[in-house]
C-alpha cells in the first residue's frame, strides 16, 4: 500500500466549472460536509471567489486533495486571448502558462487565472456541469481552455432531477473533449455512488493509483465500522426503552383517593413516555453525528412518544408488525402479561402465568382480525409493599406487544432517511417518519428478536443472545444502506 508522505504524493484534483454549476455541492457529498462555515453552498453566482484546498483524511493524514476553484467568468474572452499568445501554433499548456503569468495581477481575468494555476501545478480535472442549461459557446470556450492544459480530466454532469433535452448534446461533446464523463446527483446521491466516483479517479490519474485504492478501502472500512455502530446504538435504544421503569411513592391517603390514584398514574405514564422519547432522541443523535449529518431535524411531534396512541388503527398500519406477525414473533406481549400476573401472585403460579400468557397473547393477537387488541398502558407489577409507610408504583414497559417493534421503526426509518441525505444539500430536512419497515423483516428475525425483547421486558436480557441480535442488527442495516427491499415476512 503507497501511503503519502509529502504534498507531492498526495494525489489532487481541481474542481472547475462555470458559476454555479454545482461544484461545491459536488464537493460537499463526496467529502460528507453539510457545514456552510466548510463548503460555502448558495444558490448566488460566484459565491466562491478563492481557491479553497479540501482534503480526504484518515487518520489525520491527507489522503486525497480537492481543490474547489472559482468558476469561468470570462471563458471566451480568455479563450482568444490564449490563441492570441499562442501565435499560429496550436495553444497547449505553455500558452495557458503565459496566459497565466500575464494576467495574475489583473482583475480582467481574475477567475480564469486562479482555476488554471492548479492545473498549471499537475493538478488533474473534474469539470462540473449542470446538463440541464444548453451547450452554448462559453461552456465550448472553457472546455476548450480545459483541454489546451493538457491535464487527465473527467467531466461530472450534476444532474439534479430527470434527464433533460440538452443531457445528450452535452454526452456528444464532452466526449471529444475529456478522458471520461460520469453522471452525479450531488443533492441524491447514495453512498455507492459516492464510491464510484471516488474510484473514476483512478482513471485520470494513474501515478498515484496505490494511493487512491487504498483510500477506497479505507472509506469501506470506515462504512462498515459505521454501520456496526448504528447497530449498537440501535441494541443498546431497544434495550433501555424495554428495561425503562417509571416509580412513584404513595401514601395511604393517596391510595384511599381515586382521583389522587388516578391523576398519579396519567403523571407517571407521561413520565415514562417522555422518558422514552428521551432515549429514541439520543439514538437518532448518536445516528446523525455517525454519518456526519447536522441539517436533518426531526419532527418529535410525530417521531415522539408522549402523545402516541398505541391503539389507533393509524399506528399499527404505519408503524411495527401486524397481529398476524406478532403471533408468530412468539406472542412476546402474552409473556410479559403473564409475568405481570406471577409478580402479582407473589410467584405461587410458578411460571405457569408466564406459559399461560405466552399462547394466550399470541392467539389473541392472532384471531382478533380487524378488531384492534386491547392495548392500554397498565401498572405492570401491580402494586407492591415498600419497606415503611407507603407503597410503590411501578410502569413499564407497556403491555402493547407492538411498542419495542414501532421503536425499532423509528430507528431504522431514521436510518433510511440518513443513507437518503446528500450533503451536498442545505434545505434543513424534517424528518417525520414515512412508511415503517419492520414489516418487511423475515419471520425468523422477528422471531429472534421477539424472544430478546421479551427478555428486555422482564428486566433481564438474555445476554446470550445478544451476538445474534447484534448480527441481525447489522444485516437489517446493510439491506437499508443499499436500498433493497427488505424481504417480506410471512
Amino acid at each position: 500500500m503507497s501511503d503519502p508522505k509529502s504534498e507531492t504524493d498526495v494525489p489532487t484534483f481541481a474542481v472547475v466549472g462555470k458559476v454555479n454549476m454545482g461544484k461545491s455541492s459536488v464537493l460537499a457529498t463526496l467529502l460528507e460536509v453539510d457545514d456552510d462555515r466548510v463548503i460555502r453552498i448558495s444558490p448566488t453566482p460566484g459565491e466562491t471567489t478563492r481557491c479553497q484546498i479540501l482534503p480526504l483524511e484518515f487518520d489525520g493524514q491527507e489522503r486525497i486533495r480537492f481543490i474547489d476553484t472559482p468558476g469561468f467568468s470570462r471563458p471566451i474572452e480568455a479563450m482568444r486571448e490564449i490563441q492570441r499568445m499562442a501565435g499560429h501554433s496550436p495553444p497547449g499548456l505553455d500558452a495557458v502558462k503565459t496566459f497565466v503569468e500575464e494576467n495574475k495581477n489583473s482583475s480582467e481575468f481574475d477567475d480564469e487565472c486562479q482555476l488554471l494555476a492548479p492545473l498549471i501545478d499537475g493538478a488533474g480535472l473534474l469539470y462540473i456541469i449542470d446538463p440541464s442549461k444548453p451547450l452554448r459557446d462559453e461552456f465550448i470556450a472553457e472546455m476548450e481552455i480545459l483541454r489546451w492544459t493538457g491535464r487527465r480530466r473527467m467531466a461530472v454532469l450534476n444532474a439534479k432531477g430527470d434527464a433533460s433535452d440538452h443531457e445528450r448534446a452535452w454526452k456528444d461533446r464532452l466526449g471529444s473533449y475529456f478522458n471520461l464523463v460520469r453522471t452525479f446527483n450531488a443533492h441524491h446521491a447514495r453512498f455507492d455512488e459516492r464510491r464510484r466516483l471516488l474510484k473514476s479517479l483512478l482513471e485520470i490519474d494513474e501515478e498515484h493509483a496505490g494511493v487512491i485504492e487504498s483510500t477506497i478501502r479505507f472509506i469501506d472500512d470506515e462504512w462498515r465500522q459505521r454501520r456496526e455502530e448504528s447497530a449498537e446504538v440501535v441494541v443498546d435504544v431497544l434495550e433501555k426503552v424495554m428495561l425503562l421503569r417509571e416509580f412513584r411513592i404513595l401514601d395511604e391517603h393517596d391510595l384511599e383517593v381515586e382521583h389522587r390514584r388516578e391523576r398519579v398514574k396519567d403523571e407517571m405514564v407521561t413520565a415514562y413516555y417522555q422518558r422514552v422519547t428521551t432515549i429514541v432522541k439520543q439514538g437518532v443523535d448518536c445516528l446523525l453525528k455517525i454519518y456526519r449529518h447536522h441539517l436533518v431535524q426531526v419532527d418529535w411531534e410525530e417521531f415522539g412518544f408522549e402523545n402516541i396512541d398505541l391503539e389507533a388503527a393509524e399506528t399499527w398500519s404505519k408503524w411495527g408488525l401486524s397481529r398476524s406477525q406478532l403471533a408468530l414473533a412468539g406472542g412476546a406481549a402474552g409473556a410479559a402479561a403473564g409475568v405481570a400476573v406471577d409478580v402479582g401472585t407473589g410467584g405461587l403460579t410458578h411460571g405457569a402465568g408466564t406459559l399461560v400468557g405466552s399462547i394466550a397473547g399470541a392467539a389473541a393477537a392472532f384471531f382478533k382480525g380487524n378488531e384492534l387488541p386491547d392495548l392500554k398502558v397498565d401498572i405492570r407489577g401491580g402494586v407492591k409493599l415498600q419497606s415503611g409507610e407507603g407503597r410503590k408504583w411501578e410502569l413499564g414497559p407497556p403491555k402493547n406487544e407492538n411498542f419495542p417493534w414501532i421503536v425499532l421503526d423509528r430507528l431504522l426509518v431514521t436510518f433510511r432517511e440518513i443513507q437518503n441525505r446528500a450533503h451536498g444539500r442545505r434545505d434543513p430536512q424534517l424528518l417525520s417518519g414515512g412508511e415503517g419497515m419492520v414489516k418487511r423483516m423475515d419471520a425468523e428475525q422477528r422471531r429472534t428478536l421477539g424472544k430478546w425483547l421479551n427478555s428486555c421486558s422482564q428486566g433481564e436480557p438474555d445476554r446470550g443472545m445478544e451476538p445474534d441480535v447484534y448480527r441481525l442488527c447489522v444485516a437489517t442495516l446493510e439491506e437499508v444502506e443499499q436500498g433493497e427491499e427488505v424481504k417480506q415476512g410471512e
